[in-house]
């Protein structure tokens, strides 16, 4: 048997096993901090995936690949964000829910600055949707709001082990290139979750663009294009009218073992990050405050002090999140 167990026993996200934040009381929140300050947030969507894959697929491939991480290392893993902001071309299509690009933002500075208040000041966004261009907005809102030390790093799956998405013509598993509830997709829930999956419903479809090929990159912007995925509108369809059964590829190529090779280096990855981050900086230590940020000493030093301990300041009394 590997290291990491593909497929996973089931979820944890109502089981207690110390993974989650939402099923820990605050006295083992406490607990939790002096071992490990750092929380990984899964970012993910809720979103039309064809008939074979749940709509929410896009939030158990994160949340999955952060539960085993944790059990590994001992961070915790907050709830997922279910709701996510979506391009142009996925708006209008059945069991897509969109959010507004700036409710989005905002309420991703909120969840950051409310978990930095209790003392994970550590945090990694774990993104499983394409929305990878919107979260850093989010996370340099929250440094311009506030100004105070931090880590916040914002990780989507596919940008860390690009070498695993390899077509077979390129020595890799795959008939085709990654796009979305296509092939790879497919092939990656299965690994992850295959009793939400139903393969025997699967369809495919066939990808189209108004531009030649070599122009227009697909998702991650994995195959290295001029332009990438989200820079343009009108380079190719809207979904809910080309692709309507909620498929863009060919979902019936999919298998586990397609998947199980990047599966295993993801997880590798996100574990050394977690292992370097908590290296440098245990528990309670944080990059220093006077290279981060501008406010004055004495207010940092209120502010980074451990929660509800002599002379700690909320971090809400130092900027406005509501106005």
């Amino acid at each position: 048997m590997g290291k990491w167990q593909i497929p996973p026993e089931g979820g944890h996200m109502e089981r207690p096993t110390g993974v989650y934040y939402q099923t820990m009381t605050m006295k083992q929140i406490r607990e939790r901090l002096k071992e490990c300050d750092l929380i990984i947030i899964p970012v993910g969507s809720t979103e039309n995936h064809g008939p074979n894959a749940p709509t929410g697929e896009d939030t158990f491939l994160v949340t999955r690949m952060a539960e085993q991480v944790a059990l590994k290392t001992g961070c915790t893993v907050a709830e997922p964000i279910w709701y996510g902001y979506h391009p142009y071309h996925h708006i209008g299509m059945p069991g897509t829910v969109p959010v507004k690009d700036e409710a989005f933002i905002d309420y991703l500075v909120s969840v950051i600055a409310g978990f930095w208040n209790t003392g994970f000041r550590k945090q990694i966004l774990l993104n499983g949707h394409g929305q990878e261009f919107v979260i850093p907005v989010a996370i340099h809102k929250f440094a311009k709001i506030f100004q105070v030390p931090a880590i916040i790093i914002n990780l989507n799956w596919y940008h860390a082990i690009q070498d695993k998405f390899k077509t077979k013509e390129e020595g890799g598993p795959y008939e085709t290139p990654f796009i979305h509830a296509d092939e790879v997709e497919t092939s990656w829930s299965l690994a992850l979750f295959p009793e939400l999956m139903h393969q025997e419903w699967a369809v495919d479809t066939e990808p189209k663009g108004f531009l030649p090929e070599g122009h227009i990159d697909k998702a991650g912007n994995l195959l290295h294009r001029p332009i990438a995925w989200y820079g343009h509108v009108g380079g190719g369809p809207i979904e809910v009218v080309a692709y309507p059964e909620g498929v863009v590829g060919k979902a019936t190529l999919a298998s586990a073992d397609k998947a199980k090779e990047g599966v295993e280096a993801l997880l590798d990855y996100l574990e050394k990050l977690v292992r370097d981050i908590m290296e440098r900086f245990p528990p309670g230590k944080l990059p220093p405050a006077e290279m981060l940020s501008q406010r004055p000493k004495e207010e940092l030093d209120a502010l980074t002090k451990e929660p509800l301990t002599e002379g700690w300041r909320n971090l809400y009394t130092a900027g406005n999140l509501w106005g």
